[in-house]
This record gives structure tokens, C-alpha cells and sequence, in this order.
């Protein structure tokens, strides 16, 4: 356990999304071997400067740091994200101001594989169909109105992008008889892992041409967002299905609707969504969106990630992240968002391990 001569122990730590997303078992632990004890917070906007102008780190879930809030923060040195997406953080204010920003790129892969293949298996196999017919006491209709139904063995995913929840779905698709293709950002980079698991790296274009189902594992940023547009869209095969279990802005959900609605797409799994604001939205009440109103489609509140295992890692490894900095350390290079950052305060050299006191424990 940490003492009073931490290094951590005698700085201001604030931890955003307190109510939505409260502080973890995990999460607690981690903080009390540094001997912190956060200030958790439920604001946004410049109820963050009002609070939280003079903190030393901020640790964040789902809240936006904009550069308004960022460029207020006067002493702050890490902004250590809770999970993998920083989209929602000002990258070039934090760099500006010499501001870390640090996530856990790979804390919910499995998890974002298991989701997205659930999410494929229920559409496959018209389970949602199914369901509403069985509830209406329908069940020897639902043997005529699912049809047809296709064996899945012998079909094509697609994979864009190819990172660790990609490569989870990878193995999951192989188990299941489907030939996988896949894009990534650098198609000549050797991946030894990649030559097990993908049987072709391609472009999008000729990926959409040829999957039967699409599954994405992007980033969101100027490059991804709005990719999937009217255009790409209506390149995809006819009936195919396509996954999303990574930012709703990836995509023109109105688009997708139309496509889905006039017979284009055969379905569409979605675990995160633009229109809908899962984590701002007024609890209770039903959220109004063409994408929920056609049974071809299959939903969920962006919970792809959740498991308990999922929350251990997420909650070790940000604590452990703004840890790192404010002891004077930079942490693992492999969670660092921004490795172009001078640091407002100088860090001694760069972890060149991944050998930190969190995965010792989980090695055991």
C-alpha cells in the first residue's frame, strides 16, 4: 500500500462521470496504492473549470474536454482516459498546453469481439424476428416469415480496420467457417498474427464488394467520421449485414436506415450511435430514432465493452497511467494518445515495458 511519501498522494486528482459511471472496486484499489484520493465530479463544460481548474490529473470516461476546458486547466499534466477512444478530447489543446492524455487501448477487445459476434449471430439467425413472433403466439409463422435463412460456414466478413478487437472477431469468424478479409491503415506492415487469422488484406472498396457481412473496428477521427455514407453504403452486397460496435458517427445512420428499410442491407447490429446520446439522454425516456423502428436491426445502449474483467483492466490502467506522471514518469508508450507532447512538467525516461504492478497482479 502507498504512503504519505507518494508522490501521488499529495496531489489534486479529479474523476469525471462520478454518478454515470461510478468509481470501481478496481479502480479504488488502484487509487489507494497510490495513496490518492480522487474528487469525483458530475459536471461538463466550465462546471469543470469551476471545480476542477487547479487539479493535477483528471481521469475520464465519457465527459468532452474541450479546448476551452483544457486551456483553463492550470496545472494539469495528464488527462487519463477510462477505456481506449479519445475522440472526445482536444488532442491539439492538451499537446498545446503540455497535457498527457493517456487510455487503455486494449482493455475490452475480447469483450467488443464477443459483443460484435452476438450482435451477428442474432441477425443471422432472425433471432429478434423470432422472439416477436413467439411472444404474439406466432410461432409457426415465424417459421415462414424468417425466411430465407443462410447457412453461415462459407461466408465473407469483412474487418475494417484490423487492431485487437478485429482480430478477436477474427478468430471468433474462423471458428464459425467464414472467410475473413480486412483493411488496415498499413497493408504492407508485417503481422505475423494477421497471416493466421486473415485469408486477404484489401481495400475497402473491393472489402465491401465482396463481405457478406461487414464488421468495423475504426477509431473515430477527420479520417473515419461519416465513413460509412449513402456511397459506401450501396457498394456493400446486396442483403449483407453490417456491425457496429465502435462510434456511431462512423456511420450515416440515416443512410443506413433508408438502406435497411428499402431491402438494400439485409440487417445491421449497432452498439453505439451517433443520434442518440446514451450517456446524456434523459433516462426513461424513449429515444426517437429511425434505426429502432425496423426489426432488421438489432440494438444496444453502447455496452459492448462491459464485463467485469473489462472493468479491472480499464480501472487498473488508468490509475496506474496518471500514476506514472505524476510520480515524474512517462508512462507505457502504448498509452500515450499524443507522443508528440513536451510535458508541462518534465518526466523522467520512457517506460519501455509493459511490466507494470496491475499485470504482475493479473499474471498471477
Amino acid at each position: 500500500m502507498a504512503t504519505s511519501q507518494s508522490p501521488c498522494s499529495n496531489r489534486s486528482i479529479v474523476r469525471l462521470n462520478a454518478t454515470l459511471f461510478p468509481v470501481s472496486p478496481f479502480e479504488l484499489e488502484a487509487y489507494g496504492r497510490y495513496g490518492i484520493t480522487p474528487k469525483c465530479l458530475d459536471v461538463s463544460g466550465r462546471g469543470i473549470l469551476e471545480q476542477a481548474r487547479d487539479c493535477d490529473a483528471i481521469c475520464v470516461v465519457s465527459e468532452s474536454l474541450t479546448a476551452e476546458v483544457i486551456e483553463g486547466l492550470t496545472r494539469c499534466r495528464v488527462i487519463s482516459r477510462l477505456g481506449a477512444g479519445t475522440d472526445k478530447i482536444d488532442h491539439a489543446a492538451a499537446t498545446r498546453m503540455g497535457i498527457l492524455i493517456t487510455n487503455v487501448p486494449d482493455f475490452c477487445a475480447e469483450e467488443q469481439a464477443d459483443h460484435s459476434m452476438a450482435l451477428l449471430l442474432s441477425l443471422v439467425r432472425k433471432l429478434t424476428q423470432m422472439r416477436s413472433a413467439m411472444l404474439a403466439g406466432r410461432w409457426n409463422d415465424a417459421r415462414e416469415t424468417c425466411r430465407p435463412i443462410h447457412r453461415m460456414k462459407g461466408k465473407t466478413i469483412g474487418l475494417v480496420g484490423f487492431g485487437l478487437s478485429a482480430k478477436g472477431m477474427a478468430r471468433r469468424a474462423k471458428g464459425f467457417g467464414l472467410r475473413v478479409i480486412a483493411t488496415r491503415k498499413n497493408s504492407t506492415a508485417d503481422d505475423p498474427e494477421a497471416r493466421g487469422l486473415v485469408d486477404q488484406i484489401t481495400d475497402l472498396q473491393t472489402l465491401l464488394r465482396e463481405s457478406d457481412y461487414v464488421s468495423l473496428h475504426l477509431p473515430l477521427n477527420t479520417e473515419t467520421s461519416g465513413l460509412f455514407d449513402a456511397e459506401h453504403l450501396s457498394m456493400m452486397k446486396p442483403g449483407a449485414i453490417l456491425i457496429n460496435t465502435s462510434r456511431g458517427a462512423l456511420v450515416d445512420e440515416q443512410a443506413l436506415a433508408t438502406s435497411l428499410r428499402e431491402g438494400h442491407l439485409g440487417g445491421a447490429g449497432i452498439d453505439t450511435f451517433h443520434g442518440i446520446d446514451v450517456h446524456g439522454g434523459k433516462e426513461g425516456v424513449p429515444p426517437v430514432h429511425p434505426l429502432l423502428e425496423l426489426e432488421n436491426c438489432v440494438f444496444t445502449p453502447h455496452v459492448a465493452a462491459f464485463s467485469v474483467e473489462s472493468a479491472r483492466d480499464v480501472g487498473l490502467g488508468a490509475v496506474e497511467n496518471l500514476a506514472a506522471v505524476l510520480s515524474g514518469r512517462w508512462p507505457s508508450a502504448r498509452h500515450i494518445v499524443n507522443p508528440q507532447v513536451i510535458p508541462r512538467f518534465e518526466l523522467s525516461a520512457r517506460v519501455q515495458s509493459e511490466g507494470l504492478w496491475w499485470l504482475r497482479i493479473l499474471a498471477h
